[in-house]
């Protein structure tokens, strides 16, 4: 009898083939990205040994210095690289052309260069940090060796800008060519994913699943997130004429998602603390508004399905626009009902379905902003606001004070010891300073690029001394390096790993990169090897003892300027506030986030400021827009009492959260009371027409949020209230 075909062999073969896709999508693209940068630095050494470049290793350090998974990545560091390259050759031949005969003069000079390029490396983000970087790098890089030579200082500075283009234009020709991988893709599916996350989030906070742990969680990772699509849509731009037709709409969807993200949540705390009130009139406020938001989930899905693609996007923006258009209508029928009541809570009516005509409307533009992706071209693409990082400039001059620091005491090491490799130990310092300061951690980075360098420093000597002597012809000497180049790509794909991979690869590349005349001086490697490990550590030392990064100083820093966006927001000027307020105070708790990895209190207590000062900031520029929209009017003039209440009130608020004290709580308190009886009281004195009278009323609302949102027993301003009446009484609303 024959065998029948085994069942289990379809089966198995469907394993097979669904273990060998995942390792394609997550194992695989790391091999072939380790292929990649070994192709590109090959190219890159064969083109420069063609050319007779007199360093074709430099070319080879460019290339894993700009290599990247993402081509967009490589295209961008490439970008700025070139730019800080050329700009670092010109300020360095003037130094030299300055100070070539004064040696100390010209160490302080090159020092202070790099302090400043330092200090905007701190100061700037993604690739145009990268791009400060290399203007200081690179002047040191090509002035501290020309120094010595100052005759043939142009040529030399012309031959090493010759070689750091080769090195950017094969890294950039192989990651675009060979199995390119495209941030704007991997864009795509984040859009998705963060529209389909946050519907989701709306939908279960809504119908009252999701508790205070879950709410922060998710909001944390919408920081994250937000920062880290600006990032990659900076990227994105390199990549293709598609990215670029719909940058303006991807900048536009970040703004709006945090816009959107930020008025649900001050709508979701308000119905949270009226619920907490425990009043009759709080329970009728929550009961009369209850029903709307049962409203708003139904009208974010299609056909019963939640929405993921841009073409339900497009559904869900025609169901919201309806809904926001009849919204007013229902909103005052409603209204006229509930004045009927006696006692009736109108203020906690009137600030929640303000709130929750904003939300729709804001809503409604992310949904918008969403669908026009679909098309190449669309009017939502002129979009003027961007995101804008919000960086202390106190530590970004502390990171530029402290590389010129350490330039010039390793400068003044190398006049004073005539050491053959000093000029490798200060320009080392230089790149070294520059490149850990952005990092969350540079003592450790700097630690981590030392080992690395130690390892390469023995691997180098090998195939210098080992390897070198028995190969003959550009095959075998692609064929020698290999290994040694491999073992250090795959370091930087670990992220555990990634400071001593890189660490490895650039000076491994420095020390035993061929060149076209190879030159056998043992001697001469050690000592270059020692300089670069002993620059390292004086850089760790220095990242540790000045003013180290990750001291409380600097994230009490971060934390003051996070309260300060409440004075942007209340003084700055109206045009492009919003956006600058909304990525400021984002930006700000990333970066306190990344100083307190392994503090989970210090990170929930950073949250709820962000919170804090996203609510109240939020009201304070809906009320100035609200004040600055009123028609003109002898009542409405800057000199009224109500109006020169509102600016009290303001300054108070501002300057409880600069420096919180329980006395500037109270004064805060009191003022924002007295803003509501003023306004009340003018409302009392003439019936102005409805739309004047909704706007009043609008302002009144702003004014009673910010109220609660002080008042809120969660909010870290809650110990500044202890043993107050009010503290008890939570949200009572002031009428």
């Amino acid at each position: 009898m024959s065998a029948s075909p085994s069942p289990s062999r379809p089966a198995s073969f469907a394993a097979l083939y669904s273990a060998a896709a995942d390792w394609a999508r997550t194992d695989g693209l790391t091999w072939v990205y380790l292929f990649k940068a070994l192709a590109a630095c090959f190219l890159a050494l064969g083109i420069a040994m063609k050319l007779d470049l007199p360093q074709p290793r430099t070319a080879m350090t460019t290339v894993f210095i700009v290599m990247q998974p993402q081509s967009g990545m490589v295209f961008a560091k490439s970008f700025y690289r070139i730019c800080g390259t050329l700009v670092g050759l010109v300020v360095m031949l003037a130094l030299i052309g300055l100070f070539a005969q004064q040696p100390e003069l010209f160490i302080v000079t090159t020092a202070i260069w790099v302090g400043i390029c330092t200090a905007g490396a701190a100061r700037n983000r993604n690739f145009k940090s990268y791009g400060f970087v290399l203007a200081g790098y690179t002047a040191a890089l090509i002035g501290i060796p020309a120094s010595q030579h100052p005759d043939g200082a142009f040529l030399s500075a012309l031959t090493r800008v010759a070689e750091v283009v080769v090195g950017i234009v094969c890294a950039g020709a192989v990651s675009g060519l060979v199995f390119p991988q495209f941030a704007g893709l991997q864009m795509r599916g984040t859009v998705r994913a963060r529209f389909s996350a946050f519907v989701e989030y709306v939908s279960t906070s809504l119908a009252g699943r999701n508790d205070r742990a879950q709410i922060e969680a998710t909001n944390a990772g919408f920081v994250a997130d937000i920062v880290g699509f600006e990032a990659a849509r900076s990227v994105a731009v390199f990549e293709g004429p598609d990215s670029r037709m719909r940058g303006g709409r991807l900048a536009r969807l970040n703004s709006e998602f945090m816009t959107a993200s930020t008025r649900f949540h001050a709508l979701h705390q308000l119905m949270n603390r009226l619920r907490d009130t425990n009043t009759s009139g709080a329970t009728v406020a929550v009961e009369t508004l209850e029903p709307y938001f049962k409203e708003i989930a139904p009208l974010l899905a299609k056909s019963g399905e939640p929405v993921l693609s841009a073409a339900d996007a497009a559904h869900a923006a025609a169901q919201l626009d309806a809904y926001k258009a009849e919204l007013p209508k229902r909103v005052r029928a409603t209204r006229a009902a509930l004045e009927t009541q006696p006692d009736a809570p109108l203020l906690d009516f009137d600030t929640g379905a303000e709130l929750l005509y904003r939300f729709i409307d804001d809503l409604h533009a992310y949904a918008a902003t969403y669908a026009s992706l679909a098309v190449d071209t669309h009017e939502r693409e002129r979009w003027i606001e961007r995101y804008e990082p919000k960086t202390n400039a106190i530590a970004a001059g502390v990171a530029g004070v402290r590389a010129a620091i350490v330039m010039i005491v390793l400068g003044a090491f190398w006049i004073a010891t005539a050491w053959p490799s000093g000029s490798t130990l200060t320009l080392d310092a230089a790149a070294v300073c520059a490149l850990a300061s952005s990092s969350p951690n540079p003592k450790r980075t700097a630690f981590q690029m030392a080992g690395g360098t130690l390892v390469a420093s023995v691997m180098g000597m090998i195939a210098v001394y080992g390897a070198y002597p028995h190969i003959d012809g550009f095959p075998l000497l692609c064929a020698a390096l290999t290994p040694f180049l491999l073992l250090g790509v795959f370091m930087t794909t670990r992220p555990a790993l990634a400071g001593y991979g890189v660490g490895y690869c650039i000076f491994f590349c420095f020390l035993a990169g061929p060149d076209n005349l190879i030159h056998y001086d043992p001697s001469g490697t050690i000592n270059d090897a020692i300089a670069l490990v002993l620059s390292m550590l004086v850089c760790a030392i220095a990242f540790a003892v000045l003013l180290p990064p990750s001291t409380p100083w600097l994230r009490n820093r971060l934390l003051v300027d996070l309260r300060r966006q409440v004075a942007l927001a209340s003084r700055a000027g109206m045009r492009r506030v919003r956006s600058r307020f909304e990525s400021g105070a984002r930006d700000l708790m990333f970066q306190i986030n990344a100083l307190a990895q392994n503090e989970p209190e210090l990170k929930r207590d950073t949250l709820r400021w962000l919170f804090s000062v996203l609510e109240v900031g939020n009201a304070m520029i809906d009320l100035r827009r609200e004040v600055a929209a009123l028609p003109r009017d002898a009542r409405y003039a800057k000199s009224m009492p109500w109006r020169v209440t509102l600016r009290a009130m303001r300054d108070a608020v501002t300057t409880l959260f600069e420096r919180p004290r329980a006395d500037r709580f109270d004064r805060a308190l009191a003022a924002t009371t007295d803003a509501i009886a003023a306004v009340q009281q003018m409302l009392a004195t003439f019936t102005p027409p409805r739309e004047e009278r909704h706007q009043l009323q609008r302002i009144l609302s702003q004014l009673h949020f910010i109220r609660t949102a002080l008042l809120d027993p969660q909010s870290p301003l809650e110990p500044l209230m202890s043993g107050r009446a009010d503290a008890s009484e939570g949200v009572r609303h002031a009428t």
